[in-house]
């Protein structure tokens, strides 16, 4: 049994019914919508997000969800759609998951309209079930994401981020979503706000951890044969780099940033900055890093008792940092 399956299994039955009540909640009259959300339900992902919410709210409350954990983890999945039909758009990308995106098949009017709608979809599930709790939830998680994401291209153009910057932009565009699943699995089945900010501070973590391995993937050989530094060409920069321009010398500084600058289409040098950012300690610190997150993460599940849920999300959190790919 894959690790994925083996995470799934203590939920696998609400699973199977998410997937039904998510389909009905992307419905509508226009026949063109619906093809196009039935092309995107039949090339769904792993479904991380649903699991962090139906693990949560199960181990939270020692076993049991509710209607609104299913109206929750449908919103959080409707938005999530909505933000990566977006995003390939503003990428200009042609693939998802191997398939071909929306705006590759049906251009990027289509494809924006579509992200438009699968977001007000998700917003008037929580309004007309009087959800206004868990709405506020996954409002705060768009508004940083849309913030994280504009942070980001501010501080590429001058390729002065710190430490701490960077931190600030992985948080608001990757992290802040898991916090929101965790946060909101807990608040749809207790009302307990210590322990849902306890969970929304889990997801966080592991948002964090679950980034910065992002970023290593653009160095390593492992998943794909080869290192990538599609990062470098897209002068995205990663924590690898960050601490290696924070602690080289200033000639070796000038190298680096021109490179990236002036240089990031070119694949002898891409290699050549890949192969200093390695033997410079760049990725072994954002590996202690990324370990450090995934630690402060699994201390949150401390105080909770031992139970199938909390075995999937500690699994979870391992699977993370451990993941090929």
């Amino acid at each position: 049994m894959n690790i994925t399956s083996q995470i799934k299994q203590p939920i696998f039955n609400e699973m199977e019914l998410f997937e039904k009540k998510f389909h009905e909640s992307m419905t509508s009259k226009v026949a063109l919508l619906n093809r196009i959300t039935y092309y995107i339900v039949n090339r769904k992902g792993k479904q991380m997000r649903p699991m962090f919410v139906f693990l949560t709210a199960k181990m939270v409350s020692g076993g049991t969800v509710n209607e609104r954990t299913y109206r929750g983890a449908s919103v959080i999945e409707l938005i999530h759609t909505a933000t990566l039909v977006h995003d390939d758009v503003v990428d200009d990308s042609n693939r998802r998951r191997g398939f071909f995106s929306i705006n590759a098949l049906w251009k990027n009017k289509i494809a924006v309209l579509v992200g438009d709608y699968l977001l007000s979809k998700g917003l008037l599930l929580s309004i007309d079930n009087g959800d206004f709790d868990l709405l506020r939830i996954i409002s705060v998680a768009v508004r940083e994401m849309s913030e994280g994401e504009l942070l980001q291209i501010e501080k590429a153009r001058r390729l002065d981020i710190t430490e701490d910057v960077y931190y600030e932009i992985i948080r608001k565009k990757t992290a802040t979503l898991i916090a929101a699943c965790c946060a909101l699995g807990a608040k749809a089945v207790i009302e307990d706000d210590i322990q849902v900010e306890n969970m929304r501070k889990f997801g966080e973590l592991i948002g964090m951890a679950f980034q910065i391995k992002d970023d290593l993937f653009d160095y390593s050989e492992e998943a794909i044969g080869k290192p990538t530094g599609i990062d470098i060409k897209e002068q995205k920069m990663t924590l690898p780099l960050i601490h290696v321009l924070n602690t080289c010398t200033p000639q070796e500084k000038k190298w680096l940033i021109n490179s990236i600058k002036n240089h990031n289409k070119d694949k002898k040098r891409v290699k050549e900055v890949i192969a200093f950012v390695k033997n410079n300690n760049g990725l072994a610190y954002a590996e202690n890093k990324m370990v450090q997150f995934q630690q402060e993460a699994l201390s949150l599940l401390e105080n909770y008792p031992n139970s199938e849920f909390k075995a999937a999300l500690t699994l979870m959190v391992n699977y993370v940092i451990e993941r090929k790919k």
